[in-house]
């Protein structure tokens, strides 16, 4: 199994924990706001970067 397939079952997995033990709205907000939150941490270089690649993978 590669290391991104191992995140992403890790992720599903607390995401399942986090729907039983948690109200669905705190899910919602702990899912969109990590993310969101790691995004505006970036500069302004980092975020162009990002975008570039994400457009990058997306045209291929």
């Amino acid at each position: 199994m590669s290391n991104r397939t191992k995140v992403i079952v890790g992720g599903v997995a607390v995401g399942l924990i986090l729907l039983i033990w948690v109200p669905w709205w705190v899910t919602f907000l702990i899912v969109i706001g990590i993310p969101a939150a790691a995004y505006l941490t970036l500069d302004r270089s980092q975020r162009r970067r990002l975008r570039r690649a994400t457009r990058r993978q997306i045209n291929r």
